[in-house]
């Protein structure tokens, strides 16, 4: 008699229940979009091109979250489904897969089709391979990681996005971090240049987005 490698529900046969498996599968499917989820949480970009006119008065920190980044890196989210994607291959004696494509080229991508690979096998994980219980664990701990940074239980620590940062830096670079208003403030801070925004300026702030819009 075997167990489901994640819920431990006894098994006639397999490697993981029939609910189990549905559920890894989904987080499959959630994994590229997961992994876009976490752009608003890295250093900014590049994107805004509007200026407000004002500079920091401080040097910027580490981005807001460093959690973030490494599940973005090559080691996080991309790294983790191609090892185990390669693990799979290795087991069913396939060649191994490629994994020479340049860190930090085409991530978005690569996380997609390794997602979708593994979600076209998980059938035969889930009934022949013995280590599918601890895959289907590791595709769990990855989508709770991601919702902590994204989508945290307590709605305070959530904040409410409030557009994008446009004060400019000492080398005359818009921030373009993503603003969060977060419960109990009056004020708006920049998480990354630390730039402060008082409520008389949230209406000159809203001009100056690029849709000119906040959410």
């Amino acid at each position: 008699m075997n167990v489901c490698g994640l819920c431990e529900e006894q098994l006639e046969h397999g490697h993981l229940c029939p609910g189990c498996t549905l559920a890894t599968l989904e987080r499959l499917d959630r994994m590229p979009g997961l992994w876009r989820s976490l752009e608003d949480f890295l250093a900014p970009g590049s994107g805004v091109s509007l200026v407000y006119g004002r500079t920091p008065m401080v040097e910027a920190p580490l981005p807001a979250s460093e959690d973030a980044l490494s599940l973005r890196a090559v080691g996080g989210i991309v790294g983790t489904l191609e090892d185990w994607y390669s693990a799979m291959r290795v087991d069913r004696g396939w060649a191994r897969a490629v994994k020479d494509r340049p860190d930090g080229e085409g991530f978005a991508a690569r996380v997609e089709v390794v997602a979708r690979a593994l979600a076209v096998n998980l059938e035969w994980m889930a009934a022949y391979w013995w280590p599918a219980g601890e895959f289907a664990k590791d595709m769990r701990r990855l989508e709770r990681e991601v919702l902590t940074i994204v989508d945290p239980r307590d709605p305070r620590e959530r904040g409410r996005r409030f557009g994008y940062c446009v004060a400019i830096n000492q080398e005359g670079e818009v921030c373009g971090a993503v603003l969060r208003l977060y419960e109990g403030e009056t004020a708006l801070t920049c998480r990354w240049c630390r730039y402060v925004y008082q409520p008389t300026e949230f209406l000159l702030l809203r001009h100056f987005q690029p849709d000119q819009t906040v959410a």
